[in-house]
């Protein structure tokens, strides 16, 4: 039995199904267990969007790099924060893990997030604050078409002294 690690895909073709309300809160409760530096925690907040016409909006935005996935978790930190990038990170991680172990497809979208930046009133209507940038974006569904397995045991370089 493979573990979750091994388990976990980049998704990019979405049901367009709903994912359930308590698959979303359990996605939720795995982000606000993610890491932060220093305990900053106010460096980062989340916006989960799954209203269809706001995810619309998004899409056209990012240059449909969201995959129209039915529910999308935008990661946001802190301009000034050193820490926030790699919190959102760790944070996505946390996201995507939650969603392989409820069976469900995600992909982690940088290239969105930084166009989504570019839309001050996109940003604003999502309620973003403005001392925040969007990092990430995780988008998340049922898995349309299963990505290719392939072995990824040996993808990096490792050293061990």
């Amino acid at each position: 039995m493979n573990s979750i690690f091994e388990n976990r895909r980049a998704v990019r073709k979405f049901k367009t199904d709903a994912v359930s309300d308590e698959d979303i809160k359990k996605i939720v409760a795995a982000f606000q267990t993610s890491p932060c530096g220093m305990h900053q925690a106010d460096v980062m907040n989340l916006v989960v969007v799954k209203d269809k016409g706001l995810r619309s909006k998004i899409e056209q935005a990012t240059g449909n790099s969201c995959y129209n996935a039915p529910v999308l978790f935008i990661i946001n930190t802190k301009k000034d924060s050193i820490f926030g990038e790699r919190d959102a990170s760790a944070a996505a991680e946390n996201i995507m893990l939650e969603a392989t172990d409820l069976g469900l497809g995600s992909v982690y979208v940088m290239g969105g997030a930084v166009k989504l930046n570019d839309d001050a009133d996109l940003q604003k209507e999502l309620g973003i604050d403005q001392a925040y940038q969007t990092t990430v974006i995780v988008s998340v569904g049922e898995i349309a078409e299963e990505p290719e397995k392939e072995d990824r045991s040996h993808r990096y370089q490792v050293t061990i002294y």
